[in-house]
């Protein structure tokens, strides 16, 4: 896949996640044929007042072959400073979020909230194209609510206002991650502009991934929801499904687990763990009783010993 001069072996890309996809989980991603990762979602504003927090969010691991960063914010001139400092990082293409329903993002007139202002969507993709070194994607979502769906008209504005390409999540902002992806506005819009098209939502296997490149004839897809805890997908849609085995998984644990504890150290990685310990196990039996100690867990011999159990 190309985006602009870029170009991409494969087409399953791992989506932007708040306090997922960081470097450890991304770097787990790409061992099991991830084809494009992004960055957690960074604030414009913390890049202009210079938050080292924020800053951080961009580190590159030497392992990751691309890295896309993914920036939210309303004000055009942030945006554009914001994607000026990212030009001048270890990093292949900016995508400008429109799409987050998080509450407090939305209050901010950010994210979703966007897609009640399609002529400001305009203002912000231009300016950042404009300053860009690197190539200018999207993300939204079909439109604010049922009553408000207007992704035709802002895939359009995207595109003439130099946007190199677009992810389009098939819910409104007020359904968050509930409710079915309704793939057939992404058809429509892959069928009115010229610029790739990435789908997104409710892909978790293969059979769906043909499905929907069959279906819209998109140019890519994006998974999120679906990775946390299941690294393989990636693998499983290159070459087919398979039982992931309990070893596999513990395996899999350990591994996240260290490459947290180098990356983070050991307090914050144990504690931040913990979540994705809970979705690696989803569904196994006599569980409980590991995800209880993990939960409990405060250091490393607490955390393996939970691991222990497991088998």
């Amino acid at each position: 896949m190309k985006i602009q001069d870029l170009n991409i072996k494969g087409n399953i890309f791992l989506a932007p996640m708040a306090g997922i996809t960081d470097l450890p989980f991304r770097t787990l991603c790409y061992e099991k044929g991830c084809s494009f990762a992004f960055t957690e979602m960074i604030s414009a504003k913390g890049i202009y007042y210079n938050d080292k927090k924020t800053k951080e969010l961009m580190e590159r691991g030497t392992e990751e072959p691309f890295l896309g960063v993914q920036i939210f914010g309303s004000d055009p001139k942030i945006m554009a400073y914001a994607v000026d400092y990212i030009n001048q990082q270890n990093i292949d293409l900016i995508d400008i979020n429109m799409g987050c329903p998080a509450p407090k993002i939305v209050k901010n007139k950010e994210g979703s909230a966007l897609l009640k202002n399609p002529s400001l969507i305009g203002k912000i993709v231009k300016a950042c194209v404009n300053i860009s070194k690197l190539p200018i994607t999207v993300k939204v979502r079909l439109g604010y609510d049922q009553d408000s769906i207007n992704v035709l008209e802002t895939a359009k504005i995207i595109e003439q206002n130099g946007a190199h390409a677009i992810t389009i999540h098939g819910r409104t902002r007020e359904m968050f991650y509930s409710g079915i992806s309704d793939w057939d506005y992404i058809k429509q819009v892959k069928e009115i502009v010229s610029i790739p098209v990435i789908g997104n939502g409710d892909v978790s296997s293969v059979k769906d991934y043909t499905k929907r490149i069959e279906e819209t004839n998109c140019d890519g897809i994006m998974i999120g929801r679906a990775a946390q805890g299941n690294p393989w997908i990636f693998e499983e849609i290159e070459k087919g499904e398979r039982i992931i085995s309990l070893q596999e998984k513990i395996n899999m644990i350990n591994r996240h687990y260290d490459l947290m504890v180098a990356y983070k150290g050991e307090e914050r990685a144990t504690l931040e763990m913990r979540k994705h310990v809970a979705w690696y196990l989803k569904g196994e039996k006599h569980a409980a009783k590991a995800k209880d100690m993990v939960f409990k867990a405060t250091n490393m011999d607490e955390m393996r010993k939970a691991f222990q159990i497991l088998g």
